[in-house]
């Protein structure tokens, strides 16, 4: 009887997931891997500051759906499969310890992506996946084979290969030309756009302040009900951090049909409303009312960047607290609590591309990932249309829909 094969299209975490647990599944299967590049796992590698990102310590599912812009209602039936305790359990079960910092995220105990990666590859090699780096596939041909479908792989600069079942993991692309040969196969693409960018603000003097990160910050941008709180880091091309990148996520159509120029409003001070920076105001001009401006500030702001919103008032930083003009204190008031700033263009954020749009999610099986108009057509990870924001959402998207993939190719005859 002729060995079934399946070929994964992507070698990142989700096709690794999906190939490693169908092998596993059934050991009679022959499971391929094609990258197109002559790297694997490579956000792996990256992710985390190379620390790999793993997941999230959030088990509940409600919970956990929130913090995806899009395919939430997608994820909470896949969540239901394979969720963020069975990813721990699955690393710490070949070795991996997990380890979970302050904010959530969660990193392997070592603190080095290389364990995930090694693991993975491990996993492979165990379970006899070939792997075959440079092998871009231009198309998919289906024909039918004894009363069943098969499909044709045509790979640049290689022979074509003949396989059983296909799944396509091969991540977001950030043109919609390159879905082509995936709606050939019938299926409906979102025009993807990118997310998770952080924010260019050329010629703003802010950037100046470079390195400079706020603890605490709540931005929005204008026009619009975008809004988010967490922590800011102000960079040489404009903003990043927890903040904006969460902007950019929830925002990621909107921001891109602006075409990235936009206006945001920073509140540097969150914890204070008007009403009662104006109250407090009067104790504190009477508590440090011989003290400079430039050197004591009662708000825990850096001082490079408390020194900046002195300067952008035009407030001598020798002046005296006790001798600050009114409308000069007015104008303080209004950069603490609302400072604009025009945004023209984004930049990926540390090579980690992510894009919102993909495989529409209406034409998948959420409990198996085959397609509902193609079957023995599979997909994992980023190519659905599901995004979620930073701090290991993504990645627990790809280990859940590699699973559910992956086990239920396993499980066909």
């Amino acid at each position: 009887m002729k060995q079934k094969q399946l070929v994964v299209i992507g070698g990142g975490a989700a096709g690794f997931f999906t190939a490693i647990n169908a092998a596993a599944m059934n050991p009679g299967l022959k499971v391929t891997i094609l990258e197109k590049s002559s790297r694997l796992l490579s956000k792996v590698s990256i992710s985390g500051g190379g620390r790999c990102n793993v997941t999230h310590a959030c088990f509940e599912i409600d919970e956990m759906i929130k913090k995806y812009p899009r395919g939430r209602h997608f994820l909470k039936k896949a969540f239901h499969n394979f969720f963020t305790n069975d990813t721990i359990a699955w690393f710490q079960d070949r070795g991996v310890k997990l380890k979970t910092e302050a904010d959530g995220r969660m990193f392997p105990v070592s603190n080095t992506s290389s364990a995930i990666v090694d693991c993975l590859l491990k996993e492979a090699a165990l379970h006899h996946v070939n792997i075959i780096l440079n092998a871009g596939v231009n198309a998919v041909e289906i024909f039918t084979c004894d009363g069943k479908a098969q499909f044709c792989l045509h790979i640049s600069g290689r022979e074509k290969i003949h396989t059983d079942f296909v799944c396509i993991a091969c991540g977001g692309f950030p043109k919609d030309v390159q879905f082509d040969w995936i709606r050939a196969l019938g299926h409906t693409i979102i025009s993807p756009v990118p997310s998770l960018f952080t924010f260019n603000m050329p010629g703003n003097r802010v950037t100046e302040l470079m390195g400079v990160s706020v603890t605490d910050t709540v931005v929005k941008v204008k026009g619009t009900k975008l809004i988010e709180k967490g922590p800011l880091l102000i960079t040489h091309w404009g903003m990043s951090g927890p903040v904006i990148l969460r902007l950019s996520a929830w925002g990621a159509k909107e921001l891109s049909e602006k075409q990235y120029h936009f206006q945001i409003s920073v509140n540097w001070i969150p914890s204070y409303t008007e009403p009662l920076l104006r109250r407090e105001w009067s104790d504190l001009r009477l508590q440090y009312a011989s003290r400079k401006m430039s050197t004591w500030n009662p708000f825990a702001l850096p001082i490079r960047l408390w020194q900046f919103l002195l300067n952008q008032c035009g407030i001598d930083g020798e002046q005296r607290w006790n001798d600050l003009p009114g409308k000069q204190q007015n104008e303080l008031f209004h950069l603490l609590l609302m400072q604009d700033f025009e945004v023209k263009g984004k930049t990926t954020f540390k090579e980690e591309f992510v894009t919102c749009g993909g495989v529409t999610l209406s034409e998948v099986d959420v409990n198996t990932m085959q397609s509902k108009i193609q079957p023995g057509l599979f997909f994992a990870g980023e190519i659905l249309d599901v995004d979620g924001i930073t701090g290991g959402f993504n990645f627990q998207h790809a280990w859940t829909s590699g699973w559910i993939a992956g086990r239920a190719i396993g499980k066909m005859e």
